[in-house]
């Protein structure tokens, strides 16, 4: 179900698939995560996501007057999970916000894998 939110200039309708791919972007751009995963984890192993499909990681719930994510994510070993996590929130929450004049109530980090090798 689509989101309107009213403005002084008019009405803008945002989609589910809009507001995942705002966060799917947010969350990539942080240090420590190599990419998306898809929502549906077949046999344990999860598909890491291109750039055209990140919404495909993002579940988004849209409340009355705010919005509620979840992110599925790939780290880099050796990265502390804790602090990846954190700073993904906080950027995901400041750039949806932000964007989209909504308010961002909850977002979960469901970690996919672990990815040895270079990150960025």
């Amino acid at each position: 179900m689509p989101k309107e939110v009213n403005n002084a200039y008019g009405s803008i309708i945002l989609s589910e698939e809009v507001i995942a791919t705002i966060a799917g972007v947010a969350a990539t751009e942080c240090y420590g995560i190599v990419g998306m995963a898809s929502n549906k984890v077949t046999d344990g192993i999860a598909e890491l996501l291109g750039r055209e499909n990140l919404a495909k990681g993002a579940d988004v719930a849209l409340g009355e007057d705010d919005v509620s994510i979840t992110l599925n994510v790939i780290v880099g070993y050796g990265t502390r999970i804790s602090e990846v996590a954190r700073n993904v929130i906080e950027k995901v929450k400041y750039t949806v916000e932000t964007t989209t004049g909504l308010k961002v109530s909850r977002i979960r980090i469901n970690i996919q894998g672990v990815k040895v090798g270079k990150t960025r």
